[in-house]
């Protein structure tokens, strides 16, 4: 899908410049939204909440990220990720190690993407290959020679991508990448009046179908989905999170729900903003029932 952006900064456009406003419109978005409101609701109204509320954040990142990882092909028990030190060891090492650095570093730059989205996904990527400890990432997260200089910017002509999600969409051309990356952006820092989910989706698809980066982009694109429900009001603690919801709903449910967004219909897109609602439906179900162990003493 291309999104015609409006060109305004600053405040929230009007509806009739606002390109996401018609998404929420479309069948059975209404119903995906509310759902997911109730979902949400429940987690803050939990008395665990009003007491040990950092605890469930930092318990729905830790899960958050084992979701992530789980999508990207590194599909590890709780308890293992816990018990590891080491995440260089193999593959899915790799990939998870990124996905928990992923994870940690989005709810840091919550203020940087209201005015340079681009320059959080750039962070992120770096983050995720391990640039930030001045290394390279190629594919799954290993340094080599050829992917040293593509870390934290996006691709360039000729460069591989690392498709870990098997996503099985076409590979947009980078002149395609480069235009539709500027509108998202123009977009973001406009703002929506646009439901918090209907832009997370967007932002989420969008990036996984540009797969902007050599790789990691499903990692990004899932935090970048989780720092829109963030700053949107809806999520403000990250205690719901999708990334959750989208590794038990399953791989080929989310790579079929891509695919609709990608064709641009409003059948396709109004299935993957349903899809989204029902991920944080799930996220936020799971941070349920950590409040619920926690609550008799059980974790």
């Amino acid at each position: 899908m291309t999104v015609n952006t409006p060109s305004g900064r600053g405040d929230t456009p009007p509806a009739d410049a606002d390109p996401l406003v018609p998404l929420a419109s479309l069948p059975g978005v209404a119903d995906a939204v509310d759902g997911m409101r109730v979902a949400v609701d429940r987690v803050y109204g939990h008395r665990v909440m009003r007491r040990r509320s950092a605890e469930i954040t930092a318990e729905a990142t830790l899960r958050g990220a084992r979701g992530s990882a789980a999508l990207a092909g590194a599909d590890w028990a709780l308890e293992e990720i816990r018990r590891r030190s080491d995440f260089s060891t193999d593959r899915e090492a790799l990939v998870t190690g990124a996905a928990l650095r992923v994870s940690a570093e989005a709810g840091q730059l919550l203020d940087i993407w209201r005015a340079s989205p681009l320059r959080v996904l750039a962070r992120l990527h770096l983050v995720a290959a391990g640039g930030d400890r001045g290394s390279g990432g190629g594919a799954g997260g290993e340094v080599t020679a050829g992917t040293h200089g593509a870390v934290g910017r996006p691709r360039l002509v000729g460069e591989r991508v690392d498709d870990v999600d098997g996503t099985g969409l076409p590979l947009p051309s980078v002149d395609e990448v480069v235009g539709r990356l500027d509108g998202l952006a123009r977009l973001i820092v406009a703002g929506s009046a646009a439901p918090a989910l209907v832009t997370a989706a967007v932002v989420h698809g969008e990036l996984l179908a540009l797969r902007p980066f050599v790789s990691h982009n499903g990692l990004i694109a899932r935090a970048a989905e989780r720092i829109v429900l963030i700053g949107g009001g809806l999520d403000p603690k990250s205690v719901a999170p999708a990334e959750v919801g989208h590794a038990e709903l399953g791989a080929v449910a989310y790579r079929e729900a891509l695919a609709g967004y990608a064709s641009g219909s409003g059948e396709g897109m109004s299935a993957w903003i349903a899809h989204c609602g029902k991920a944080v439906e799930l996220g936020a179900r799971e941070s349920v029932a950590v409040c619920e162990a926690l609550q008799r003493g059980a974790a």
